[in-house]
């Protein structure tokens, strides 16, 4: 009774998600520590164990240990499990449990959800969740049988079989997790394979929100500010994208050089998709050039659209902030795109996202180099950003760091899987509203 008053009142709904995704991770963790998840029947150090759950929960496919060698098959299961429950939200499940055993959903269990999915709205919050569970089962088992076509002649039908389904989740939650050796090196000319992929990853990064205003929207009415800008600016990322990877990788003998025309095009537009937000890959990341290494950098740290299984800063925030910067160059008073204006309330967010995720990017890279010293520092940079942007691209340097680094590597995860205004949020008491102002200073920028 105690624990319920004091949960109530003093556990905010930020607070609640945040300690969620903990005890996920260390259940995980623990699962992943035992015996029975490795193939070889050993203990698995407990670093890497809860390492690998925080990837997995946090869906962003980094790794210390071989996915396909070291885990058994259950192992391999908690791993898939842990990727849906992080990418679709616990408090998603939590909320369909509640209701199949005949318990009341209440206000606060919805509102708890609208925070884990970043919705608009807790109208028909429950219905909502039902229509993403059920178009995200049903999406992942399609490409998992379309996967089959062409994994079961090389693997045998249960290997072939788990395989699909295994990297058809992995995809579509954005996880980058994979069973393969070297990715999809060995696919890179299998045209179903890459294709597949690339729309799972695709659609799984555009948002929750969009995907249900696109399948509701029969009436041929226009689409939200919102989803027009989450797709304008998907779109607009992978374009460019694909061509600078494609002019940076042209000639590059390890990568694109030796490739026919169309095979180079096909791999840069997969990279493009894949490297931004999930991490899987069809030419080796280590062997791109510097360019192409920086340009990943940038499209991961923008990432996917707000709700989705995708992390980053989120393709509308910086399309906020390129908006803002276009109205000040302008002279215009505020922000607008396609006959609407944003409040400074959504702008300053904005704002205050991407500080924050430059800040941690920037400080954690300099914890490591100093740490690190015999590691080159590009290597670090890269790590660190795709560990906030949960994006799963690497330059294989997880697996050498040691159980600093990669406690760092995992906070860095965690925090971007939640979002780093959202731990700041959960970490602050909660204050009263101030009823006063302070008089307005003068100061000089520029």
């Amino acid at each position: 009774m105690k624990f319920n008053k004091y949960n109530q009142k003093n556990l905010n709904l930020v607070q609640i998600l945040s300690i969620g995704f903990i005890l996920i991770i260390l259940i995980g963790g623990l699962l992943l520590w035992l015996p029975i998840s490795s193939s070889q029947n050993n203990y698995t150090n407990f670093i890497d164990a809860i390492f690998t759950s925080t990837s997995a929960v946090c869906v962003t496919g980094l790794t210390t240990l071989n996915t396909s060698q070291h885990w058994s098959g259950f192992g391999k299961v908690i791993i898939a499990l842990l990727i849906e429950i992080g990418s679709l939200g616990f408090a998603s499940f939590f909320v369909i449990f509640s209701q199949l055993l005949g318990k009341k959903i209440t206000l606060k269990n919805k509102l708890l959800v609208q925070e884990s999915m970043n919705t608009f709205s807790v109208e028909n919050i429950v219905e909502d969740i039902k229509s993403i569970l059920l178009f995200s089962f049903s999406l992942q088992l399609l490409g998992g049988i379309i996967l089959a076509t062409q994994l079961i002649p090389e693997y045998g039908v249960k290997q072939g079989l788990f395989n699909s389904i295994f990297h058809s989740i992995s995809a579509f939650c954005n996880s980058g997790i994979d069973l393969f050796e070297s990715s999809l090196i060995n696919y890179n000319k299998n045209i179903v394979i890459i294709f597949v992929i690339s729309l799972l990853i695709f659609i799984g990064s555009i948002g929750f929100p969009v995907i249900l205003e696109i399948l509701r929207n029969k009436d041929n009415k226009r689409l939200s500010i919102h989803s027009k800008l989450s797709l304008i600016t998907t779109l607009i990322l992978i374009v460019t994208g694909a061509l600078l990877i494609l002019l940076f990788e042209y000639n590059n003998e390890l990568t694109l050089g030796k490739m026919e025309f169309e095979e180079k095009t096909l791999s840069s537009f997969f990279s493009s998709i894949s490297l931004r937000t999930a991490g899987f890959y069809n030419i080796n990341l280590i062997d791109m050039t510097n360019s192409s290494k920086f340009l990943v950098m940038i499209l991961m740290f923008i990432g996917g659209s707000p709700g989705s299984t995708a992390g980053g800063l989120k393709t509308v925030t910086v399309s906020i902030i390129f908006l803002t910067l276009v109205s000040v160059v302008r002279g215009r008073e505020d922000t607008e795109c396609f006959g609407r204006r944003f409040t400074r309330d959504l702008i300053y967010k904005a704002f205050t996202i991407f500080f924050l995720g430059i800040s941690l990017v920037i400080l954690s890279t300099i914890i490591l180099v100093y740490a690190y010293k015999e590691v080159d520092f590009l290597s670090i940079f890269f790590e660190v950003t795709a560990a906030l942007s949960t994006a799963g691209s690497t330059l294989n340097l997880t697996p050498g760091l040691g159980n600093f680094g990669k406690i760092i590597i995992m906070i860095l995860m965690y925090i971007g899987r939640l979002g780093p205004l959202t731990v700041i949020l959960s970490l602050r008491k909660n204050d009263r509203n101030e009823k006063y102002k302070y008089p307005k200073g003068k100061i000089l920028i520029g």
